[in-house]
């Protein structure tokens, strides 16, 4: 008889930690690549797994699980992020600052809330636009949706001035009326005062980038292509530009370190998405 394969990284036991990323859709997020590599590399018992929901009643359903022990924590993507947060019996200050959440973490039928968003913007500004002080900076964000919502969160506490600029000016209102003081509805003419524009929509603005101010920062947060039509224009303009991937990246180890109750290895993150991209460095 033939010896056993010997067990490789990443094995699944019964003891294995099963986590995932809720969202709808969610074939398209890169957490589980990121997540399963930092897995495979700490040679950690675990798994993480998207997670579809149809519908509001289906995610309900899938935090129940999560209550009964059969998952033992979410990142939770658009359109859930907001009923997220109401689900849960404790939400961190993060999360209370913008009403949404982007963390579960399920404890013995308890659900906790946070926000690492916030925490993923701050860290692709610190990374990609170090020259950038948001003391006092006039950030213009477009769209008020739950992005929108967790970015600005952290903004403000960094010292920052919001502008919201969003077709809708019922939802931007009801979001300012949220966040407090120091975010107000704007329209395009705020544009000329931005340090900081960052788009938190899922398409891609039509705003005219040439009234903004030379020394100004372009952020996207999406990260399809990773060099998207907005900051292809504004690096044309010889602008900073911030991508959505150095978000993603600095909002992912607070969230596998809440998941898997312990830091994810050392591991070049960047290389390994833009890899699986198939996009340039």
């Amino acid at each position: 008889m033939s010896p056993s394969p010997a067990l490789g990284k990443n094995r699944i036991t019964g003891a294995a930690m099963l986590a995932g990323i809720a969202g709808q859709p969610v074939t398209h997020s890169l957490s589980p690549v990121i997540h399963n590599a930092w897995l495979e590399a700490g040679d950690i018992d675990g798994a993480y797994m998207p997670f579809a929901p149809n519908d509001a009643a289906g995610f309900d359903a899938l935090v129940t699980a999560g209550r009964a022990g059969l998952v033992q924590g979410l990142n939770v993507t658009a359109p859930f992020k907001e009923q997220a947060f109401a689900l849960a019996d404790e939400a961190s200050q993060a999360a209370q600052a913008t009403g949404s959440a982007n963390i579960l973490v399920f404890d013995n039928g308890r659900v906790l809330a946070d926000s690492s968003d916030g925490v993923g913007v701050l860290y692709a500004l610190a990374e990609q636009a170090p020259a950038l002080n948001l003391k006092g900076a006039v950030v213009v964000m477009l769209g008020a949706g739950g992005a929108a919502r967790a970015g600005a969160g952290a903004l403000i506490e960094a010292g920052a001035q919001i502008r919201i600029l969003n077709r809708s000016r019922d939802r931007a209102e009801a979001l300012a009326a949220d966040l407090g003081p120091a975010v107000s509805v704007a329209d395009e003419t705020a544009l000329a005062e931005a340090d900081l524009v960052i788009n938190a929509l899922s398409v891609q603005p039509s705003i005219d980038l040439s009234v903004l101010k030379p020394n100004a920062v372009v952020m996207d947060m999406t990260y399809k292509p990773v060099v998207t039509p907005f900051l292809a224009a504004a690096r044309a303009r010889g602008l900073t530009t911030v991508d959505g991937l150095a978000m993603l990246i600095g909002q992912a180890a607070p969230s596998f370190t809440a998941l898997y109750r312990r830091p994810p290895p050392p591991m070049d993150l960047r290389a390994l998405l833009l890899a699986h991209l198939g996009e340039a460095a």
